[in-house]
């Protein structure tokens, strides 16, 4: 199984126990409570395709695409004003202290989720090994997965998101979120 495959399934979880969060939430915090359960949606409607369990469907690729690219970049960051931490929110205070960080996840997704409706009509490469080895033969199109996790985003064109098998470009979107989470995100017990 890929590594997309992993992410997608903690990402679907992740979001699930969110869903118990929005108790009491209300005003901005609901409001990125909800774009984020949005986000776990799309996630969960293509991860059986990207694990190979249902067809590939183009359209849902670019339904979900334009629903990451809808909450992510200043649209995201705009959720997270000063002062909306603490509960029923599960944003720690890291996303205020290292706001530049969280930014440029916030603009990575936006870039990777552009890149996912690019890739949408390419089919996914499902491989049962390291995916990112065969994105573009030895080198992947991420780079360094720790630059990633820092919320770097690489330099990747448009050209190469639409060359790029539509799990590739799926795992990127994952790999943001992931990285978001980790830094960013307390989680539920």
């Amino acid at each position: 199984m890929n590594k997309s495959v992993y992410l997608a399934a903690a990402l679907v979880s992740s979001f699930a126990a969110g869903a118990f969060a929005h108790n009491g939430a209300t005003g901005i915090v609901k409001e990125r409570m909800d774009a984020m359960m949005a986000m776990g949606n799309a996630v969960k409607a293509l991860a059986p395709m990207m694990r190979g369990e249902a067809a590939h469907d183009a359209d849902a690729v670019r339904a979900a695409a334009a629903t990451f690219s809808v909450h992510a970049g200043e649209s995201m960051t705009a959720l997270f004003p000063e002062g909306t931490g603490g509960s029923p929110s599960a944003a720690k205070d890291a996303v205020w202290e290292d706001w530049d960080e969280f930014a440029s996840i916030a603009e990575q997704l936006a870039i990777f989720s552009a890149g996912l409706a690019l890739a949408a009509d390419n089919p996914p490469i499902m491989a049962t090994g390291d995916m990112s080895a065969t994105m573009m033969g030895e080198e992947t199109m991420m780079g360094d997965d720790s630059a990633a996790m820092m919320g770097v985003a690489p330099a990747v064109d448009t050209i190469e998101f639409a060359a790029m098998p539509v799990d590739g470009a799926f795992e990127m979107v994952s790999q943001s979120c992931s990285a978001c989470h980790a830094k960013f995100r307390i989680e539920a017990n």
